[in-house]
Formats: structure tokens, C-alpha cells, sequence
């Protein structure tokens, strides 16, 4: 896959386009939700509804351009803190060069200080005096308005990369050499999740992206009024749906740098009052409350806990979830079944032996050491599923996460030989902490009629593709000693010594009475 990462490009990318267009501008109130069509209604709710005169407070301070922009943003941070403005505010408070940084993406009262600093400042604009002023004299003056505009806003630009060039020492040997260091396996997950391509996959899985949807949609009472963590929030699309719900407050945190695409895409909805955005991880970050109501994440992986998300959430689970709190989801179920299938075997093991009239056998090393990703045929199921693991995400801990679990199957069919494994799992979403938890073998049809409200889905063979597929774990073919055999084992789920977020498996398994199989297979 092609990725690209110019930090300097993709901040660029960021800075909007101050030329005018046709689109709606949308003024977000400094003190709450409200938004407005105008900067004059704005000012004039600021006025009315918190006793607050921002053209007033910009001439009684003297605030130069930079400066004006300093004050918005730390208003607009005061109040995403949910704390109030010194009685006596003064230029001191907000002298911070933090403070250039928007608090707002794409704020447009940042855009309106022009209009701003004019207002009342002694030289108003007088009404032209002329009726024979042409047409022509008035655009020229707009010109160099707007000229001035993208001036200032160069300047404010230049004025934050510069800011915060320095304080991260991205121009000093120290910097440099940070940049340079080694990166380990998690600054490469992060950064995968800063592209579009991954989103787009995730968020075109229709069985994914619907169940988090419905469950929150149909279950808008658990939702109103709350207070919601989105851990690991990607484009922020589970935060919107549950601010669409009725989230009194919703914060969405992601150490990935699609942080910057969510703060846009909440903007855009017109929720940025509600949804607050943070960068970092989970453990790292600080949030704005001491508890939430509700814990949203989709932190599935392949084979379920590939990627080691879980642990993330979990901790902000001890930590920030009240104790009568939800997670969503609220369970997960993991399969085995064994499989053959001699197509996909001639197709990508065979396959060696014979390409183009040349022996290439030397390309099957190894070729049975890790687990694939793919979708596998119902008809490749040789055997009952078993589910051998259930988490219950509420009291599950981080050490049950690394496990080793008995498994069974009785085979089926006529088959005389085994090519390996399917692994998958199931996700329920219980909209009531105290419901009981799904029994191991309950398939998520049967625990959706159970109440109204229950989702449920699977990413096995019998349902519909997703975006997780399944896991494979390909043996050479083996022959069954009796026909129909019951097979019975273990199977072991660990992480990877040299990368905590990748996953190995290792399964056993015989027949009744005869010698015992083991291989190990790496999921990186």
C-alpha cells in the first residue's frame, strides 16, 4: 500500500482557503452550542445571553491581530473545560502562544476579526457621500480588504507553525534526532490509521458501521443526556451517532493523526459544541470529566484481539467508567471449526510446484507459519464451530486477554482429511449492564430476539462478509483415521514477543485416541 506522510504538506492542507465561495459559514457560539449565520448575531448572543461584549473586550485591551486571536481561543478553551472567565479578564490571561493554536477547527469568528478590530475603533468606514461613487471604486476597496485579510492570515499561520515549531523542537538537534529514533510497533499502527483508505474500508462495512448505528439509534434513551468516551474515534462517525442521540457530551480520543479529519468532520455536522476532540491515547490524554456514562469503541481486530486494542479500553474502562456504566459493545464470542478446502490448497500451496513448466517449491517455505486474512466458503467447514473463549467486556481484565482454552468438534460430511482452521468471532451489544451474558454457543440471531434494543453480529462464515473476514490457519493436509471423527484440543492465544500488537496462536488437537497435532501460527 502507498501511503504518503509529508507532515509539512498535510499541515498545509489544513489552513482553509480564505478566497470567498458560496458555502454557508456557520459562527459557533464562544460560550455554548448555539450556532449563528452572521458574526453579528454572534456578538449580539454573546452580549445578550452571557454578558459579554467581545468588541468591547478587544478595544478595551488594545489586542492587536494575533492577540485577538489569542483571547478567542482562550475563551473557547475555557469553556470546552467547562470553567468560567476571570472576573477581571486581562491581556495576561491568554499571553500564552498556545493560544494561537485553534481551539475550533475551521473557526469562523477567527475569520471575522478583521470585521471585529474595525468595529468601533475610531475610523469607521464612513457611507459614501457620493451617489456617483462607481461600481468599479467599490471593488477595488473590497480587493484591499480582502488583501488584507489574507495578509493577517498569513501572518497568524506563519505566527503558529513558528510557535510551535520551537516548542517542539522540530528545529533544534534534539527535535531532529527524535524524528530520526527507531519507531516501534506502535507508531506504525497509529500512523496506518491517518490514511483514508483504511476508514473507507471500515466504514463500507455495512455489518460493522450498521450495528454500532442501530444499537445507538434505537437504544437513544441509554444515550440522552450522557456523557460519552469514543476511544480510538477514527473519522469520529460512532462520536456523531451518538450526539445525534442525544449525548449531552461526547469525547472522541485518537493517538492517529484522522484526529485532525474527526475535528473537521464534527465541525461540519454542526457538532462541534457537543463532540470534543483529543490526540493521544487513552492512557496518555486528559480528559475533560473524572467519569462517563458510556464507553463506545470499535477495537476489534483480525481473530479478535489482533492489534491489542482491548487493553486501551479496558484501562479507560477502570478509570473513567462509572460503575453502573456501559460499554459497547458488551461482549464477544471467538470460534474454531476445522476446514478443508482442496481448491484454495491447489491455488496457494500447490500452485509452487508448477509455474510456468519451473519447480518453485522453494516459495512454500514458511508458507504454513501464519495465519491469512480471507473469506472463506461455508462449504469449507468441515466440522461443528466451537466457541472457546467469551469476554464480557464489563469485568473481563487485561491478563485474560492472553489465554489457553479447550476446544471440540465433531466432523461432519465425508470429508477423509483436515487443511487447517477457521478462526472468528461474534459481538453483542446488551443495552443494560445487568442483562445476563450470552451463552458461549448463542449465535447473534437468537440473542437479538432476546430483547428489544440487542445487536448482534457475526464475522464468520455463515454471514455475510466484513471487513475482519476470518482467520485461516493452514496445515499440510492431514488424513482423519476414521470416518466423522470427533476431534478435541487447545488452543492458545499470545502476543508476539517482538510486537505486542501482533498475535500468535497455537492450536493442538487429535482424534479420540489418536496422537496429538500442535502448530503455531503468527498473525503480524
Amino acid at each position: 500500500m502507498s501511503v504518503f506522510s509529508d507532515s509539512e504538506n498535510s499541515d498545509a492542507a489544513d489552513w482553509l482557503d480564505v478566497e470567498p465561495d458560496e458555502e454557508q459559514i456557520t459562527f459557533v457560539s464562544l460560550f455554548d452550542a448555539e450556532t449563528f449565520a452572521s458574526i453579528e448575531d454572534l456578538l449580539t448572543h454573546c452580549k445578550t445571553r452571557h454578558a459579554f461584549d467581545l468588541v468591547a473586550t478587544v478595544h478595551r485591551l488594545r489586542l492587536e491581530f494575533h492577540d485577538a486571536i489569542k483571547l478567542i481561543n482562550f475563551i473557547r478553551a475555557c469553556t470546552r473545560k467547562g470553567k468560567n472567565l476571570p472576573d477581571a479578564l486581562s491581556a495576561e490571561d491568554f499571553a500564552d502562544d498556545k493560544y494561537l493554536k485553534p481551539v475550533l477547527e475551521n473557526d469562523a469568528v477567527l475569520f471575522s476579526l478583521g470585521e471585529i478590530l474595525n468595529e468601533e475603533s475610531g475610523n469607521p468606514e464612513p457611507e459614501s457621500s457620493q451617489p456617483s461613487a462607481s461600481l468599479e471604486s467599490r471593488n477595488k476597496e473590497l480587493e484591499a480588504e480582502l488583501a488584507a485579510v489574507k495578509e493577517r492570515f498569513a501572518s497568524y499561520r506563519l505566527a503558529v507553525e513558528e510557535t510551535l515549531d520551537k516548542r517542539w523542537g522540530d528545529e533544534n538537534e534534539a527535535g531532529n534526532l527524535a524524528k530520526e529514533k527507531k519507531k516501534d510497533s506502535s507508531d506504525y499502527y497509529f500512523e496506518s490509521y491517518a490514511y483514508n483508505d483504511i476508514h473507507e474500508t471500515m466504514l463500507k462495512d455495512e455489518i460493522r458501521t450498521d450495528a454500532y448505528r442501530d444499537f445507538i439509534y434505537e437504544n437513544k434513551q441509554l444515550f440522552e443526556g450522557k456523557v460519552v468516551l469514543d476511544i480510538g474515534c477514527g473519522t469520529g462517525i460512532l462520536s456523531m451517532f451518538c450526539a445525534k442521540a442525544g449525548a449531552a457530551q461526547v469525547i472522541a480520543v485518537d493517538r492517529s493523526d484522522i484526529i485532525d479529519k474527526a475535528r473537521e468532520n464534527v465541525f461540519n455536522n454542526g457538532l462541534a459544541g457537543i463532540i470534543t476532540c483529543l490526540r493521544g491515547a487513552i492512557e496518555d490524554v486528559k480528559l475533560p470529566v473524572d467519569q462517563v456514562d458510556i464507553i463506545v469503541s470499535e477495537w476489534m481486530g483480525y481473530c479478535l484481539l489482533y492489534e491489542a486494542m482491548l487493553p486501551s479500553v479496558l484501562y479507560a474502562r477502570d478509570k473513567y467508567l462509572r460503575p453502573d456504566g456501559l460499554l459497547v459493545p458488551s461482549s464477544a464470542t471467538i470460534w474454531v471449526a476445522p476446514v478443508r478446502d482442496s481448491e484454495y490448497v491447489t491455488d496457494t500451496v500447490s500452485f509452487w510446484r508448477d509455474v510456468y513448466g519451473f519447480d518453485m517449491k522453494a516459495m512454500q517455505e514458511c508458507i504454513y507459519d501464519e495465519a491469512r486474512i480471507l473469506t472463506m466458503p461455508p462449504a469449507a467447514v468441515c466440522g461443528k464451530p466451537y466457541p472457546f473463549k467469551v469476554l464480557d467486556l464489563h469485568t473481563v481484565k487485561p491478563e485474560d486477554l492472553f489465554f489457553t482454552a479447550n476446544w471440540e468438534s465433531q466432523v461432519t460430511g465425508d470429508t477423509d482429511s483436515l487443511d487447517g482452521f477457521l478462526i472468528w468471532f461474534d459481538n453483542f451489544f446488551a443495552n443494560s449492564r445487568a442483562d445476563k451474558l450470552p451463552e458461549p454457543e448463542t449465535t447473534p440471531q437468537n440473542f437479538v430476539r432476546r430483547k428489544p434494543g440487542y445487536v448482534a453480529f457475526t464475522t464468520g462464515p455463515y454471514g455475510k462478509e466484513t471487513h475482519w473476514k476470518q482467520g485461516l490457519l493452514l496445515q499440510p493436509p492431514a488424513q482423519l483415521n476414521v470416518p466423522q471423527p470427533r476431534l478435541s484440543g487447545r488452543i492458545v492465544f499470545s502476543a508476539l514477543e517482538e510486537n505486542a500488537r501482533a498475535l500468535q496462536i497455537q492450536l493442538t488437537w487429535s482424534e479420540q485416541g489418536q496422537e496429538e497435532k500442535d502448530r503455531t501460527w503468527k498473525l503480524k
